[in-house]
């Protein structure tokens, strides 16, 4: 999406490297994805879920 989009960041963190970001985010597994710091998640996600997601974290799923 941050290749379509300049409204979409997204960055990559090597948790080895950053150990306090890793405790931050509670990071116990890879991948994990956090968005908008308001919601995350590990592992893969089939992409219906994903947007469900997004959708949550940008409070359009959310009825806010």
């Amino acid at each position: 999406m941050a290749v379509e989009s300049e409204k979409v960041t997204a960055d990559v963190i090597e948790v080895s490297e950053f150990p306090l970001i890793a405790r931050l985010y509670n990071v116990f597994a890879v991948p994990k994805v956090v968005i908008n710091d308001r919601v995350s998640f590990e592992g893969a996600m089939p992409e219906a879920l994903f947007l469900q997601k997004i959708l949550e974290a940008t409070a359009e799923g959310t009825g806010f």
